[in-house]
């Protein structure tokens, strides 16, 4: 996926949530006008109370607002890592787009917002290290 895609893949999140606040936001209306559960459950009429309605539209608007602004922050936080990635079987380094190798962590690295500690597994511990090995029971 490149970046228009992935933008108008952001945008299209963005709309719909949008849409579904909107939504929400005529049904308080209809409720308010039309007395909905009056005509399809049978309930007790309630007067119109527009203040009321008002008060819930505002909150639905400023709770859209804030699930936006989330959504926009989480979507320019995240990287994508995917495809098929032309590794070397010797030494793991990664051909990038313009043709050079990287190593691995170097790739990832400018690739996402991924950081790399490093370590040693019990396997090479033991292979390298024998007489150091904290792994060795």
């Amino acid at each position: 996926m490149n970046a228009s895609a992935k933008y108008l893949f952001s945008r299209q999140v963005v709309y719909y949530e949008s849409a579904a606040f909107a939504f929400v936001i005529v049904l308080i209306w209809l409720d308010e006008f039309l007395d909905i559960p009056s005509h399809f459950l049978g309930a007790e009429q309630t007067p119109v109370n527009w203040r009321e309605s008002l008060f819930e539209s505002l909150m639905i608007v400023l709770l859209c607002l804030v699930v936006v602004k989330l959504t926009n922050n989480l979507f320019q936080r995240m990287k994508y890592l995917e495809g098929l990635l032309p590794i070397c079987a010797s030494c793991r380094r990664i051909r990038g787009e313009q043709g050079d190798w990287q190593p691995l962590e170097f790739y990832i690295q400018e690739q996402s917002d991924a950081e790399f500690t490093h370590g040693i597994c019990p396997e090479c511990a033991e292979k390298l290290y024998p007489e150091y090995n904290p792994y060795k029971k």
